[in-house]
């Protein structure tokens, strides 16, 4: 089977799944994946519902967060080993509050991996990371790693823009994930929410594909709205646990499965 790739704004839209994020357990849902082989079954059941790309969260071994490097070349290899013919493979580096940029950037650097994504908020946080952020993304752009710019506003997005004028970010081999709800009350996310990220690539002509995430009950309708928009979706537990009616979903491939068929009767592919 061929490998799919990210698409261009014009093409078919790809599904991203979330299986587990940093923060839930399964206190919160006995079906998020903990450990490289529960990673494996769930990504191996989304790959199957058409899923893409796999954003992959290594946990330590109590169950926590975790960048360090055994703990994620662990997740990694095990889920590249099984699946890695069939969807891109992602690592995070999100932080989280436990880590600082040189130990997000050491984690890429140490694994290469195909795919990574970065919040520029957190890699960036001030000018006084500007230098170290040049070097460390004209790296990953010669190591040919797919990088995914996360943006939680349209200030984020202008931010970005900036960066690559000033040369701090490589001018092409991007990928941008616009998160809606992530600061709002109760982490909700409305559709109209994606209007300001799409203004803003509109005033500045920006042509980069990208992909939208959304927390809270809604998730599948903003969802829908992206890919009408010519967007691509990410889709899973880390953003969301319910149905768009209100219950519990039994699985991150049941999610996938049903944004697949929203896409599909929307016309698009």
């Amino acid at each position: 089977m061929k490998k799919p790739r990210l698409q261009k704004m014009d093409s078919p839209c790809a599904i991203i799944v979330a299986p587990n994020g940093a923060r839930r357990t399964k206190s919160d849902h006995p079906a998020l994946p903990i450990t490289p082989a529960e990673m494996v079954e769930a990504v191996a059941a989304c790959a199957a519902e058409g899923a893409a790309m796999v954003h992959l969260h290594a946990r330590d071994s109590e169950g926590r967060h975790s960048l360090e490097i055994d703990d994620n070349a662990a997740m990694l290899r095990q889920v590249q080993d099984q699946l890695g013919e069939q969807l891109l493979i992602q690592v995070t580096t999100e932080a989280v509050g436990l880590y600082q940029p040189e130990q997000q950037m050491a984690l890429i650097r140490e694994l290469q991996p195909e795919a990574a994504s970065f919040a520029l908020r957190e890699l960036v946080a001030d000018d006084s990371w500007l230098e170290k952020a040049a070097e460390f993304f004209a790296w990953v752009r010669s190591q040919n790693i797919l990088a995914q710019y996360i943006l939680y506003s349209a200030d984020d997005l202008r931010r970005y823009q900036q960066l690559i004028a000033a040369g701090v970010l490589p001018a092409d081999g991007h990928h941008l994930l616009f998160v809606l709800g992530r600061y709002q009350k109760n982490q909700q996310s409305e559709p109209r929410e994606l209007l300001p990220f799409l203004n803003a690539m509109a005033a500045s002509e920006t042509q980069v594909p990208w992909a939208l995430c959304a927390f809270g009950q809604k998730e599948q309708q903003c969802l829908a709205a992206a890919s009408s928009m010519g967007g691509d979706v990410r889709v899973g537990f880390e953003n969301n646990l319910l149905r768009s009616d209100g219950s519990t979903a039994t699985d991150n491939a049941e999610q996938v499965r049903q944004l697949g068929q929203t896409i599909t009767s929307m016309g698009r592919s």
